[in-house]
């Protein structure tokens, strides 16, 4: 209402959060994930695929700086443990930032790095249960080499052709990535997201129903159905022919933030959202079993 020429704003608040199963209803079989549409005999198919598939584990990990020494005696304690279980994962996840520096103009070990790539490539071949039986998925970070827009264009091949040497089935994709795990949909996005909309919080969020940052993290990337609802400024720069794989909608059914702030994991309108932390400062890693949407944070 207006007073005294003032526009007054009495309640703010986000859109309202709709149901995936509505959102589905409303789409009649188009695919915004982009995994394809499916017959219902296929789904039903891949429904009872999914309850089979009990023992299917992701390890994941972010911010895996390889030029520091002690970033693969980590990485070794990790692969040793995963090489003698009895059911080794089905994927790992590795998300940037790969260099403790930024990869920038300025940056002159471009050659160092590359030799890195194909160290870990050596590591991971050394262990063959893992090189045989499980898939290694690549993602970019915030300060890897590229171009610092979203969605991020895949790791470089310059960078990642040694270590494809010793792993010819890793994948290296963009950021954000997403994955279709039988009927379930899966986001990885690599960002410090929580630090960069605290910083663009013009008032602080509501601490009613929590004082958790990260929750609130989540409750605002859901409702907004982006990954990067961040003003329209330069603190990050978006390729807007490209926003739409930033989007949220619908709801997938898992939200993966590879974030720099201590590890969580929260559950919200049955979206299962966690962060991994920093493998390189905290030694945190997460084990993430998508059968049950199972969530363990790890630490070494």
């Amino acid at each position: 209402m207006l007073a005294e020429g003032i526009f007054q704003i009495f309640t703010c608040g986000f859109p309202p959060l709709e149901d995936r199963d509505i959102s589905l209803q409303v789409l009649a079989g188009h695919d915004f994930f982009g995994g394809g549409t499916f017959t219902k005999e296929e789904t039903i198919r891949q429904v009872e695929m999914e309850k089979r598939a009990v023992n299917d584990m992701f390890v994941i990990l972010s911010d895996i700086w390889l030029d520091k020494e002690e970033t693969f005696g980590k990485l070794e304690i990790v692969l040793d443990g995963f090489e003698s279980v009895d059911v080794v994962p089905s994927l790992f996840v590795f998300m940037g930032d790969f260099c403790s520096e930024k990869c920038s103009l300025a940056f002159n070990a471009y050659s160092s790095l590359r030799s890195q790539f194909g160290k870990l490539g050596q590591i991971i071949a050394a262990r063959p249960r893992l090189k045989e039986n499980c898939r290694f998925l690549f993602i970019p970070g915030p300060g890897d080499a590229g171009s610092t827009a979203l969605p991020r264009c895949a790791l470089p091949k310059y960078l990642t052709e040694e270590l494809q040497n010793y792993i010819s089935g890793a994948i290296f994709s963009s950021n954000p990535c997403r994955v279709k795990f039988y009927t379930q949909e899966i986001v990885f996005f690599r960002q410090d997201q929580l630090y960069n909309m605290r910083r663009s919080c013009l008032l602080p969020p509501s601490e009613t129903e929590t004082v958790d940052p990260f929750q609130h993290l989540v409750a605002t990337i859901t409702h907004q159905s982006h990954l990067c609802p961040l003003p329209l400024t330069k603190q990050q720069p978006i390729i807007w022919n490209y926003d739409h794989s930033l989007h949220l909608y619908p709801n997938p059914h898992t939200i993966v933030l590879g974030d720099r702030s201590p590890q969580k994991a929260f559950k919200y309108t049955g979206i299962t959202c966690f962060n991994t932390g920093s493998f390189s400062m905290d030694s945190t890693f997460v084990v993430y079993r998508p059968c049950s949407q199972e969530v363990e944070l790890s630490s070494l």
